[in-house]
């Protein structure tokens, strides 16, 4: 028998999954509990529109990641340190502080989760990696300085 899972089920299948099981699992475990409806006509075209709706927004928020790629890429941020003799910082420049400069100089406003680098501790030049979203990534130059 077809089923349309309402929740995710164990070894059978995800939410919105149409799937095909016996005929006794389905009428005595999944309808009963409420955890899949029969494969209708109706409940179908509910599973088609609900995927075309969740591709949709996958492409918009795809189509939002490129925007703030181009916005990203090739940005240089500065950041002020101070230093010991030897020019090494006291401390390190973290992701949050890039977020911070980020947000300070170009106005835009990015998780420090998703600045991919290790902590400075000298004056340098580097380049970061940004991940928007998987697959697209923008690279920034970050300048500590003193």
């Amino acid at each position: 028998m077809k089923v349309v899972l309402l929740q995710d089920v164990k070894d059978i299948g995800k939410k919105d999954q149409v799937v095909n099981v016996s005929d006794g699992y389905a009428r005595n475990f999944l309808l009963p509990r409420k955890l899949a409806k029969e494969a209708t006509t109706a409940a179908m075209n509910d599973v088609k529109a609900k995927e075309s709706a969740k591709a949709h927004h996958k492409r918009e928020e795809v189509k939002a990641a490129n925007e703030l790629k181009a916005k990203l890429d090739g940005k240089e941020v500065t950041i002020k340190a101070k230093a010991g003799k030897e020019g090494k910082l006291f401390g390190a420049v973290t992701s949050k502080d890039v977020a911070a400069a980020l947000k300070a100089q170009h106005k835009m406003d990015i998780d420090k989760k998703k600045i991919v680098m290790k902590d400075i501790k000298t004056f340098s030049r580097v380049d970061v990696e940004i991940k928007i979203y998987p697959e697209i990534q923008a690279k920034i130059t970050v300048i500590v300085e003193e």
